[in-house]
């Protein structure tokens, strides 16, 4: 075997490898990845968001004005982008900056009831915090009072 002909197997050999490297990192990942939807997106079922009961999601819109409703560590409110709206109910301590009006993001699941199942809420952080498909729909019903 000549030195041009290993050469060529150490480099077939290792691109079968990076390959198959890839595939299993690729396969390993497909359970973690979780889609962001609006309450928009979700109804049109845009952007491979769907209403599959079960399937782990991130919301994100703002918190409806009078929809918090508290009931010991459980929480129900509305979560909408001023187009459409979603209810979601959580079950333990909400962020410090949680409240009525404020952007949201919420990671959970949609049950067989319709309503999102949040298991984690997270607050907008500052005034120039908003997710990029929220601020498009605000922009679109012109409602956006962000800066850009």
């Amino acid at each position: 075997m000549t030195r041009k002909r290993r050469r060529l197997y150490f480099v077939v050999l290792g691109l079968l490898a990076l390959g198959l490297a890839t595939g299993l990192f690729l396969y390993a990942a497909r359970g973690a990845v979780v889609y962001f939807c609006t309450p928009t997106n979700l109804q049109a079922k845009d952007k491979g968001c769907d209403l599959t009961a079960g399937r782990q999601l991130r919301i994100g819109g703002l918190v409806e004005e009078g929809s918090v409703m508290k009931e010991g560590k459980l929480v129900n409110f509305r979560v909408t982008d001023l187009t459409a709206v979603l209810p979601v109910t959580y079950s333990g301590i909400l962020p410090d900056l949680f409240r009525e009006g404020q952007g949201v993001v919420a990671e959970g699941r949609v049950e067989s009831d319709g309503v999102f199942h949040a298991s984690e809420i997270l607050a907008k952080h500052d005034e120039k915090y908003m997710p990029k498909d929220v601020a498009e729909q605000l922009k679109k019903s012109g409602q956006w009072q962000g800066g850009k």
